[in-house]
């Protein structure tokens, strides 16, 4: 019998036997899970021995894999479940944090929490409505919270009785009518689900203490007789393209080995990276862009609009449309999606300033989509001015920060053979050349106050003008993280304690970083540096080269990876001017990690000392 007929009689065996225990008890549950690993090694990628169903996946299988993702760049993120009945206040009081964690943060007994189900009725609940409202958004996908840390399902699951269908008075699923409305409106569906993290279930994983006898169990059992069959439930029910796992707490190997076979249910459905030991298909900064992407992986930063995921009703501080317009795009500039969330209400609706807002958004990609849907990665390292996206033959300039004087300068060497705004496809503007790229004219008005679109067509791949960072009028260089053109394996840019960019993962003498400059004037300077360093692993020895000059420091620590401190560390002599590189290595490193730094200051030293 050929492979793929076998996984549809397969496929429909398993569903016959859903449909069983849909009428009889959960006990039988690991049967489901038998019949998941039994059926799954013949639908996707030869994996051997390991139960990753990808493990051998060759780049070309990847590539097709993951190229409707990659393409897709925007979608929605749902939170939704009980505790948008309490909505960030219990008994009588506001409690701080985000409102799908007021279980945790308020420690509400399991038996009070799931009254809060009777209360749970959402007969305003539209799926069209939704999924129409992210179609006009402009988004390609949707991942809906199937199930989140408080335990509580959005489907029928004969894994446990704590689900919309036999623990509320709406009594339906509701994933099934939402999987049917992004069918008729060309949307992918993908499902979150809390796989080890469960504060209602026995044996489910806490992130910290519990807090209730009746949250205790063994967590093997929670793994074996409700995560398993649960993550079987959804990955046969519905024709999904995302499994979104999350808080992998206490989600050991042996568990995860129980889990991810699975996937052999949904062939070519994509995974995300917290399932644990294993790094899924995609990388997931929350609630940050970061500052330079992934290299080599597929990444999506996932972002509320206001300050929780989950309804809250106090929650009032809305991202104006701007930043997310522009959030949007900083991730497409970096070659990542950008997974943006709405928190329905406990009667079934999307509040409206998230709705106001996803209007707002959609007009924009009306006009400007191209510049997002299918492109790649900015060429250029850092733009004053904005951001940018290319497909071949094209470069989207993003412009944030619209020109006063009617020119906008790029750094490109390559050839334009036409630039146009996207607004404005039909009218040509002129473009210069100029030392250290190019020069537009633009209007002096944008055509649109989130971001106007410049289009620049080139023939080729493009050709990137070396950026050099330039001294301030008072003399001040800044060499910042973000600018630091990194040599190694290890060394990389991340964003560690909130802020602006750090160069963190300094694990590799080898490893370093180096700041092409211009000088405009010799002397004596000060040299301050912002940067972190844990207790026990201060002592590396670093040395900054200008020019032909070389300076050393020793690391010490401060409170923490992300405590960052700014300190004068000394005075430095630049004796040439003109273009330079600055570099930053390492020369000792007696406990294994360097420096977390974000950035390193030059400034003019007018002592009598520095004359």
């Amino acid at each position: 019998m050929r492979a793929d007929l076998f996984f549809l009689v397969a496929l429909r065996l398993l569903q016959r036997l859903l449909a069983m225990l849909t009428r009889r008890s959960s006990s039988l549950a690991p049967v489901i899970a038998a019949a998941a690993l039994l059926f799954g090694p013949l639908v996707l990628v030869d994996a051997g021995d390991s139960p990753d169903p990808y493990a051998n996946e060759t780049a070309e299988q990847r590539d097709a894999r993951m190229q409707w993702w990659r393409e897709a760049r925007f979608g929605l993120f749902i939170h939704w479940g009980v505790y948008a009945v309490p909505a960030g206040t219990y008994q009588g009081k506001q409690i701080s944090s985000i409102g799908e964690w007021i279980m945790y943060n308020a420690k509400i007994p399991v038996a009070e929490y799931r009254a809060f189900a009777k209360q749970f009725n959402p007969v305003k609940y539209n799926p069209d409505d939704w999924v129409r409202a992210a179609k006009d958004a402009g988004m390609k996908y949707i991942v809906i919270t199937s199930k989140h840390h408080d335990g509580f399902a959005l489907f029928d699951s004969e894994a446990s009785d704590w689900n919309v269908v036999k623990a509320t008075p709406y009594g339906r699923d509701l994933l099934d009518p939402l999987a049917q409305a992004c069918q008729r409106h060309g949307l992918r569906l993908g499902f979150y689900y809390s796989q080890a993290q469960d504060w209602n279930n026995p044996g489910g994983g806490v992130c910290g203490q519990h807090w209730d006898p009746a949250q205790e169990g063994d967590m093997g059992a929670y793994i074996r007789d409700v995560a398993v069959p649960q993550v079987t439930e959804l990955l046969t029910r519905h024709p999904l393209s995302i499994f979104w796992w999350d808080t992998p707490c206490g989600m050991t190997k042996e568990f995860a080995d129980q889990l991810i076979p699975l996937l052999r249910l949904r062939p070519g459905i994509i995974h995300n990276n917290r399932l644990g030991v294993y790094p899924g298909d995609t990388e997931t900064p929350e609630q940050r862009i970061p500052a330079t992407g992934f290299k080599g992986r597929d990444w999506e930063t996932c972002m509320t609009m206001n300050d929780t995921w989950g309804y809250k009703s106090n929650d009032h501080n809305w991202k104006p449309t701007q930043v997310l317009v522009r959030n949007l795009i900083d991730c497409a500039s970096k070659g990542g999606n950008y997974l943006l969330n709405v928190g329905p209400t406990s009667e079934g609706l999307i509040p409206e300033p998230s709705l106001d807002r996803l209007k707002e958004v959609g007009a924009w990609m009306k006009v400007n989509g191209e510049a997002i849907y299918a492109t790649a990665a900015s060429p250029f390292k850092k733009l004053e001015w904005g951001r940018c996206t290319q497909k071949p033959g094209k470069l989207y300039l993003h412009v944030f920060d619209w020109p006063q004087t009617g020119q906008l300068d790029l750094p490109l060497i390559s050839r334009i053979r036409k630039a146009y705004l996207l607004a404005e496809s039909g009218v040509t503007l002129a473009v210069a050349d100029r030392e250290e790229g190019k020069r537009i004219s633009v209007p002096s008005a944008p055509p649109s106050p989130y971001a106007g679109v410049v289009v620049c067509e080139i023939d080729g791949p493009p050709v990137v003008a070396a950026p050099r960072i330039r001294q301030e009028t008072d003399g001040t260089l800044t060499l910042r993280a973000a600018d630091a053109d990194i040599t190694g394996h290890s060394l990389k840019t991340e964003t560690k304690g909130g802020g602006e960019p750090n160069l963190g993962y300094w694990v590799d003498a080898k490893d370093y970083a180096t700041w092409p400059v211009t000088i405009t004037r010799t002397g004596d300077y000060i040299v301050e540096v912002t940067y972190a360093c844990a207790p026990g692993a201060e002592g590396s020895v670093v040395s900054l080269r200008i020019g032909d000059d070389e300076y050393t420091a020793t690391v010490p620590a401060t409170q923490g990876w992300d405590d960052f401190v700014t300190v004068r560390v000394g005075r430095v002599q630049v004796r040439a001017t003109g273009p330079m590189d600055i570099t930053l290595k390492a020369t000792e490193m007696p406990r294994g990690a360097v420096v977390n730094l974000r950035s390193i200051v030059l400034s003019p030293d007018f002592s009598p000392r520095g004359r």
